[in-house]
């Protein structure tokens, strides 16, 4: 038994032998796999963890006014994200990354969740903006959180207090419904893009192109050497027609009333100022606006976000009879149309009331405009016809696009018969034209279409395109798209235009609508208007709540044949044109004073609720006519009036020049003594004057609400 061999079987033999060979075939397999197969791959790992590859963000462009005084800006910040190629992060990490960094844990995930679909290479931006504690751990973490990491980045900085927001936009991060779009295929989740305004229009050319820099790491993460550098390619920066100071001027004399003011120079379109209210703050934006913050504004019933000087679709009211006057004048009727008006007129079985309850007697043309005499214009509208006045509204650019540079304009509306079958399906009645041919009813329009509309009759037909940046210094491919400087001569009769603009010009006289706008020593022409929101009878069913409150309009220029400035004033709830008129007037002045080197005085805004009282106080009987500069109430219940004429010694006032958007002023270097501006014949050497209450005499002293005289 001993001695036996024990042999093994062949078949054990064979077995062990096949899986020898299996086990040989993979080695070899595995071996050919690392060394051939995933060569790159793995060479690239291995070169990841010793070089890293850091983003170096473009700058956006920077804006700045028409003479080059900044207006948004960047500044130096630091924000967080997820290097996900430097290592898988767990939830456990996400919890003490979201403690660490002052964020919601569950927000976190689901943001990290969100974007887990991109490509592993590209970063995931999980907080913008931290603070100095959030750096530092960031900085003393880096071993247990190997992707988490930071970037510098150029975020955005725009004036104070909403100055100018809803014309210069904000910028946001992309979102995936954007992404989907044609126009951003090229963006990245992450990607800070502009979401309105001026950003959103010339976002790619304010974007610039991102550069890189390879650098040496040690197995800490700790950079120890620099390979290569690819610099970032900043943002084009852009040049607007805006002018600060007269944007400054137009920003204080609406205050925070509901609007919105729009000056431009007719004969260039050249947005020179361009103000809405209420505003916002875009530098909410800048970062990433919370969603409370986000819900308030959307919710907000005056409506924040919506730039009422491109957006609004409003009645016109009586602003919209400087446009009847030239249709019936260019038809051969208005210039021999006589009305006795009697306080209101009957067409098609309905009486149309006039606002003077009295009547304004016998009208012609020019009466008509300057008293603004509702029956004659209802005369006149049933003598052209509803064909007619859309012919010369569409003429003139009224209902339809003016092409201003800003996303989102909106296209209004002039009734035509075909419009009406078009978008109700009913024939349009004769009766209807009759509120028409006063800017009510269906009509609806923008302030910039009525500026430029306005603009066109002022200079004899020359209809401009309204832009808000310098086209001498934009690229030709967007001058050649966008067409700034776009013009069409529409024929006006020279007869019938010297009638209505001399008509306009005795607007802001005693016998005209406005004569409390009236400014002494300046040719300024305009047109007032008030349009009801809602029906008479529905107003007084709810006791003339302020809701209901009629809509002031005004349409200003100087001087009265080809100006050199024209200013349109949307004042919400304003009641009455005349009240618009006075704040359009005062940015008239503001840019009198700067094209004349004088200053420019920041009055406190009229005040509505005090109108009536001053215009009564004015017409008392007796009265002796004053040259005045300002009326003031003595700021008692009783709410005299007090005027005079004064100047404000040297002395009395702080001068301060006028360098850089509110806010901004760090950011600007200009040549402190005064230089000439090549573009445009004014000087950057506007002063301000501190509030009128600061340099007038103990008894002047109170609230201003108008400046003007009588």
């Amino acid at each position: 038994m001993f001695g036996r061999e024990e042999k093994v079987s062949t078949i054990r033999l064979t077995v062990a032998q096949y899986a020898i060979l299996v086990i040989f075939v993979f080695l070899v397999y595995g071996l050919w796999s690392l060394q051939v197969m995933d060569n790159a791959r793995l060479s690239n790992m291995a070169e990841q963890n010793r070089v890293k590859e850091v983003p170096i963000l473009a700058p956006r462009g920077k804006l700045t006014d028409r003479e080059g005084r900044p207006v948004v800006d960047n500044y130096p910040s630091f924000s967080a994200w997820l290097v996900r190629s430097q290592g898988k992060t767990s939830d456990t990490d996400l919890d003490a990354i979201a403690a660490g960094l002052h964020l919601d844990a569950n927000d976190l995930k689901t943001h990290v969740q969100r974007l887990s679909a991109m490509p592993g290479y590209q970063p995931i931006i999980i907080k913008y903006d931290i603070t100095p504690d959030e750096l530092a751990f960031i900085e003393s973490h880096r071993n247990e959180y190997p992707a988490l990491d930071t970037v510098q980045v150029h975020r955005r900085l725009y004036p104070r207090n909403g100055f100018m927001a809803h014309t210069i936009g904000y910028v946001g991060e992309v979102s995936e419904d954007m992404l989907n779009q044609p126009r951003f295929e090229l963006y990245n989740a992450g990607d800070i893009v502009g979401q309105s305004g001026l950003e959103a229009e010339y976002n790619d050319l304010l974007m610039g192109k991102n550069g890189s820099r390879r650098v040496l790491v040690n197995s800490k993460g700790k950079e120890v050497g620099v390979l290569s550098d690819t610099p970032a390619v900043p943002g084009r920066q852009i040049q607007l027609t805006i002018d600060l100071d007269l944007q400054l001027a137009a920003e204080e004399t609406l205050g925070d009333k509901n609007g919105a003011i729009v000056a431009m120079d007719p004969k260039t379109g050249e947005i020179l100022a361009m103000v809405s209210r209420p505003t916002f703050d875009p530098n909410a934006f800048a970062v990433r606006i919370t969603r409370k913050d986000w819900s308030a504004l959307i919710n907000d019933p005056g409506k924040p976000l919506l730039n009422k000087a491109t957006q609004a679709q409003l009645a016109p009211g009586s602003t919209f009879k400087i446009l009847m006057s030239v249709a019936g004048w260019q038809e051969g009727i208005a210039q021999n149309l006589h009305v006795l008006c009697n306080g209101g007129a009957t067409f098609y079985g309905h009486r149309f009331g006039c606002w003077l309850k009295g009547g304004h007697g016998s009208v012609d043309l020019s009466t008509a405009i300057y008293q603004s005499c509702d029956v004659f214009f209802y005369t006149l509208a049933e003598k052209l016809g509803i064909e007619r006045i859309a012919k010369y509204a569409n003429e003139f650019g009224l209902g339809q696009k003016t092409g201003i540079d800003l996303p989102q304009e909106v296209q209004g509306v002039i009734p035509s018969e075909e419009w009406k079958i078009k978008n109700f399906h009913q024939k349009w009645f004769a009766g209807e034209t009759i509120s028409v041919g006063i800017g009510q009813g269906a009509i609806a329009i923008s302030p910039v279409q009525l500026l430029r509309a306005v603009s066109a009759i002022s200079m004899g037909g020359h209809l401009v395109r309204p832009h808000l940046v310098v086209p001498d210094k934009m690229p030709q491919y967007y001058r050649d798209t966008l067409k700034y400087e776009e013009t069409r001569e529409i024929p006006i009769d020279p007869e019938g235009w010297n009638t209505i603009t001399d008509a306009m010009a005795r607007v802001l006289l005693p016998e005209g609508t406005a004569p409390s706008a009236h400014i002494p020593g300046l040719d300024i022409a305009g047109k007032t208007g008030s349009a009801q929101t809602v029906s008479l009878a529905l107003r007084a069913k709810y006791a003339n709540k302020a809701e209901f409150a009629q809509n002031g309009w005004f349409v200003g220029f100087t001087p009265k044949r080809n100006p050199d400035i024209v200013v349109c004033v949307l004042f919400q709830g304003g009641e009455h044109g005349k009240l618009a008129a006075r704040l359009a007037t005062q940015v008239i002045k503001a840019y009198e004073d700067k094209k004349n080197n004088h200053h420019i005085e920041h009055l406190k805004p009229p005040d509505a609720s005090s109108g009536e009282a001053e215009e009564g106080a004015l017409r008392r009987p007796g009265r002796k006519t004053m040259e005045i500069s300002g009326i003031w109430t003595d700021g008692g219940d009783a709410g005299h009036l007090q005027a005079a004429r004064f100047v404000s010694p040297a002395s009395a006032a702080k001068v301060q020049r006028v360098v850089a958007a509110p806010g901004l002023e760090a950011y600007a270097h200009l040549d402190p003594e005064p230089r000439p501006v090549p573009s445009h014949p004014w000087r950057d050497t506007v002063s301000h004057l501190p509030p009128v209450a600061a340099i007038l005499p103990a008894p002047l002293r109170g609230k201003a609400v108008s400046g003007g005289a009588r």
